[in-house]
């Protein structure tokens, strides 16, 4: 132990330290973030949530990939085949692609990745005794009369999955970390303990991960994809993660140089950084870098609506729908986020999505009478009668909340706010615990059908992400003819009517729509955002 001990604090040392642009102790390229959230696990088959996508992201790779304008592109498939009714994906797999080769496991010789590899990972997915979360993605996959789903290794280099039906969204699945190649003879030596003990394909591999401490990535080796030049990516040495879990101070490591990234803008420090406008402060041009985009997210307020719960009045949709008039999110934006995001006005499918129409699906703008003829029409006038409505949320977003609570208040809807830990709250999310809740849906796929799918009654936990319990016969007949539409455009129109359905109903209160706002230190570059706001580090370099 006192060995461990005196090899661990140098490390610590060298990334909490306020260094300069290199790890300075061996001179290597170490790209420094933080992740207050924490990293619950290192298992792809567990990848939900950004925190732990992000190192996933480093880690593993499947068969596809999105690039930056959210196209498909090849990953370990070099290439594939659709059959004509949509049915059969037939895979060709790079056959130059090794598993990482590391220092709690070591391969007696290189182990090349083959569509067997595939076929175990993608039916430890679907197996119950491992419980991933991404088990509804192979919803459509079909089955044979054991219950074996169709993952078929043709041969070494062939893979080939067969649906029930067309699925529209398929491919842009299988881009999801849950998707990646794992080593059947890896997870079987660790079992659980493959969380901490990752093995993958990706473009770093894991060197040290003291759980809440830090975690560090080295390049790998071997890593198959190279650049433009035929040099072998990535070009950074190594990758540091720290766990800061105070977002001021995660500020000053940022300031200071200790960190090299930053994602995101937080109350504590976003008048520091920004002006009212949403641009850098003057004084950092030409120290920090800022980076902005279109950020599939969208921000919401989730009303429960199962009828368990006596005398609730968000079961009437009146209310519901007098709540969302109620506030300015143009001006919450502004004032609270420095004009970081857009107004949600329209559907719940956000800005950047191709089925995304402003002018067709029509939201909630502040309009304080017409909410209180709404209260009338529910049964209360002014609000009277009303019961303080408790709307959950953590400390990130206690300030939007407040705001929202303010404003309500002054039409006579009374608010009380429950702030909770990320954590907890999303499990109480989950098990419809929660009469009110600030929710957020990032982008899995590049298809209207994920984020619609939230409210298909179908998907009510435990094994879909319904979480409002949003039940509606006509949206369910309606979101099942759109996923039997091979015309994108065609499709694209069933979708903005299913939102019209949605905004009417108001089983949410929407927010905003996000914007992927990015800090780095002037050394960096190769690091441009993207869409779905992935942290991708294989053309990052540091001056």
């Amino acid at each position: 132990m006192k060995f461990a001990f005196k090899l661990l604090v140098p490390l610590l040392l060298i990334c909490f330290c306020a260094c300069k642009k290199t790890d300075s102790s061996e001179g290597k390229k170490i790209f420094k973030y933080n992740e207050s959230a924490g990293i619950s696990t290192l298992d792809p088959a567990f990848s939900s949530g950004q925190s732990v996508i992000w190192p996933c992201n480093l880690l593993y790779n499947g068969l596809v990939s999105l690039n930056d304008s959210l196209e498909i592109v090849p990953a370990i498939a070099r290439s594939w085949e659709i059959s004509e009714d949509g049915t059969i994906y037939t895979f060709h797999l790079r056959q130059d692609v090794q598993f990482h080769n590391t220092d709690y496991f070591k391969f007696q010789k290189p182990r090349y990745v083959t569509a067997e590899d595939f076929v175990y990972s993608f039916n430890r997915i679907v197996d119950s005794k491992v419980a991933s979360p991404g088990a509804w993605i192979f919803q459509k996959v079909a089955e044979d009369e054991t219950g074996k789903h169709a993952f078929s290794a043709l041969n070494d280099s062939t893979l080939q999955i067969r649906l029930t039906q067309f699925y529209p969204p398929f491919l842009g699945i299988l881009a999801m970390k849950y998707c990646s190649v794992v080593p059947r003879e890896v997870v079987e030596h660790f079992g659980e303990d493959f969380r901490k003990y990752p093995v993958g394909t990706g473009p770093f591999q894991m060197k040290m991960w003291e759980e809440g401490v830090k975690l560090v990535l080295r390049k790998n080796p071997n890593y198959f994809e190279r650049d433009e030049t035929g040099s072998r990516l990535p070009y950074l040495d190594g990758v540091a993660i720290s766990f800061i879990v105070d977002k001021q101070s995660v500020f000053m490591e940022f300031m200071k140089g200790s960190l090299d990234f930053m994602s995101g803008v937080e109350a504590c420090y976003k008048d520091a950084l920004l002006t009212p406008d949403g641009e850098l402060q003057p004084k950092y041009k030409g120290k920090i870098n800022m980076q902005t985009s279109p950020y599939l997210n969208t921000e919401y307020i989730g009303f429960m609506l199962n009828d368990e719960g006596k005398d609730n009045p968000l079961l009437i949709k009146e209310v519901r729908q007098a709540m969302n008039y109620g506030f300015d999110r143009h001006k919450m934006i502004r004032y609270m986020r420095n004009n970081i995001g857009y107004p949600a006005t329209s559907g719940f499918v956000p800005r950047g999505m191709p089925s995304f129409d402003e002018n067709r699906v029509k939201g909630y703008d502040y309009n304080p009478q017409k909410a209180l003829e709404l209260l009338e029409k529910a049964g209360y006038p002014n609000g009277e009668g009303l019961k303080p409505i408790p709307i959950s949320v953590s400390a990130t977003y206690l300030d939007l909340c407040q705001y929202i609570q303010h404003e309500l208040g002054k039409i006579g809807i009374p608010i009380t706010i429950d702030v909770q830990q990320a954590a907890q709250q999303r499990q109480m999310m989950r098990s419809y615990r929660l009469p009110a809740f600030r929710g957020s849906w990032i982008c899995d796929y590049p298809d209207g059908e994920n984020y619609l799918a939230l409210f298909y009654s179908k998907n009510l936990q435990p094994n879909g992400s319904n979480y409002t319990h949003y039940v509606n016969p006509k949206f369910d007949k309606l979101f099942e003819k759109s996923q039997t539409i091979i015309d994108e455009s065609v499709r694209n129109d069933y979708y903005t009517r299913l939102d019209s359905i949605l905004m009417e109903d108001a089983p949410v209160m929407l927010l905003y729509y996000d914007k992927v706002v990015r800090f780095t230190r002037a050394n960096v570059s190769g690091f441009a955002p993207n869409p779905i706001n992935m942290l991708d580090l294989r053309r990052t370099k540091m001056e």
